[in-house]
């Protein structure tokens, strides 16, 4: 096992990546085992999560928001969840079913001990810092998203 050195340099998009896929590989090896994909799971949080219900539309808005995914591949995955009773239509909104609530707390506990093995003793201070820089690399990155898409 190996950790970051104090002389490391400075991170860079690559690195940010190579952290993601590392961390969403330990999520999608767990959702996997309970035959999810990581869109699901993300479609499913979304609708568990949300202050209120979201329609089908803000459901998919809010997804496509995270993921950056078509739509088309969103709708699917709606489909998908409500076709294994994991969301449920109610009164226009879809909300988790009990066993989509199931789902989230069992995949929850699984990744939870991994999580803090992950990111277990990284100072505040550093977390703070990767935070602030999280922050300003997506603020900027869907600034450009969306002068590409204008």
């Amino acid at each position: 096992m190996t950790s970051a050195s104090t002389t490391a340099p400075a991170a860079n998009a690559r690195d940010l990546a190579l952290a993601h896929y590392a961390a969403r590989g330990v999520l999608e090896h767990v959702l996997a085992g309970h035959g999810v994909t990581f869109q699901q799971q993300i479609t499913l949080r979304a609708a568990a999560t949300g202050e209120t219900p979201l329609t089908e539309d803000g459901l998919l808005a809010q997804v496509q928001g995270f993921l950056k995914a078509d739509q088309a591949g969103i709708r699917a995955t709606i489909d998908e969840l409500l076709q294994r009773r994991l969301l449920a239509a109610e009164g226009g909104h879809l909300v988790p079913s009990d066993a989509g609530r199931e789902l989230l707390a069992a995949t929850g506990a699984e990744v939870a001990p991994l999580s803090a093995r992950i990111w277990g003793g990284i100072p505040a201070e550093d977390l703070a810092a990767a935070g602030r820089v999280l922050a300003l690399v997506t603020e900027r990155a869907e600034a450009e998203l969306a002068a590409l898409n204008a």
